[in-house]
């Protein structure tokens, strides 16, 4: 499966959703698609799943439009925060539905998801939780299995547990039957060991592509004595700065390891807090 965006734009009236952006995905991996709210994300996942069509530009799945084609959308999955499916109908209708537009559903995945996060299938949409909408979307995205599968917040009203049931059946299902998985989480600490790689968008563009592992070992915290923090990063790509009493806090992408030197101490940056960083600095060109 390959996905080629050249020049993607979307606008909503005046507002620009997607500016350009130029994107290639070929490999089954998960990816993390991460950023802000309004950075993008959802409306290139809707514009994938066909479910609208660009202002500008092409999205090309294995050399097609996805809007309005069956003979694509069939092999995509989206599965949105909310509002998946229709209120009226039970679960069990609405996995039947599934299964008839998804070509390679797994019914006894469905099956045994159902099982495991303990869900009446006879109860019908409009009368479960927020937490049940949420596992019923997780199970028709995995069953569906679909070649580019994309859950948008998926766990949105799951406790702990289940959303640790969750990202180990994600797993399984993924080393069991290989496929382009983009996960788009706020959650990130409690995802990120899943990414192989990570995708940032940030107002309408693509901030930042990298490995997951990659984008891991290259954060760095730098702390110490102002001046000495200045001198040590002068020529580093410096996300964010922190100064207090004479002591500052440099975060930065390098992609040379950093030991500690004299009074400056240095230290990794979890994944969530790179994130945020990154997406809030205007003048960062990682």
């Amino acid at each position: 499966m390959t996905i080629v965006a050249d020049n993607l734009t979307k606008v909503y009236k005046t507002a620009t959703a997607l500016k350009g952006i130029d994107l290639r995905i070929t490999e089954p991996k998960i990816y993390g698609l991460l950023g802000r709210n309004g950075a993008g994300k959802s409306t290139f996942m809707q514009l994938l799943a066909g479910f609208d069509r660009p202002t500008q530009g092409n999205l090309l799945v294995n050399g097609m439009k996805p809007f309005d084609n069956q003979a694509v959308t069939e092999n995509i999955c989206l599965i949105k925060e909310a509002d998946n499916f229709k209120k009226d109908l039970t679960i069990e209708q609405t996995l039947k539905i599934a299964s008839m537009f998804y070509t390679n559903w797994d019914k006894q995945l469905a099956a045994d998801l159902l099982q495991g996060f303990d869900l009446d299938k006879k109860r019908r949409i409009k009368n479960l939780s927020k937490g049940m909408e949420s596992a019923l979307g997780i199970i028709v995205g995995l069953a569906s299995n679909a070649s580019v599968t994309m859950l948008d917040e998926p766990y949105i009203g799951l406790d702990a547990a289940s959303r640790a049931y969750f990202y180990e059946v994600l797993l399984e299902e993924f080393e069991r039957s290989p496929r382009i998985i983009i996960l788009s989480t706020h959650l990130i600490d409690e995802v990120s060991n899943l990414f192989e790689e990570v995708i940032i968008f940030r107002k309408g563009s693509i901030l930042l592509r990298k490995s997951a592992e990659e984008l891991r070992s290259e954060s760095y915290c730098i702390s110490g004595p102002a001046a000495q923090v200045k001198a040590f990063t002068s020529d580093k790509n410096i996300i964010k700065e922190k100064s207090f009493a004479g002591t500052t806090q440099v975060y930065l992408l390098s992609s040379d390891e950093l030991k500690r030197t004299g009074d400056l101490a240095v230290s990794g940056v979890p994944l969530q807090d790179m994130m945020v960083y990154l997406t809030e600095n205007r003048g960062v060109h990682a």
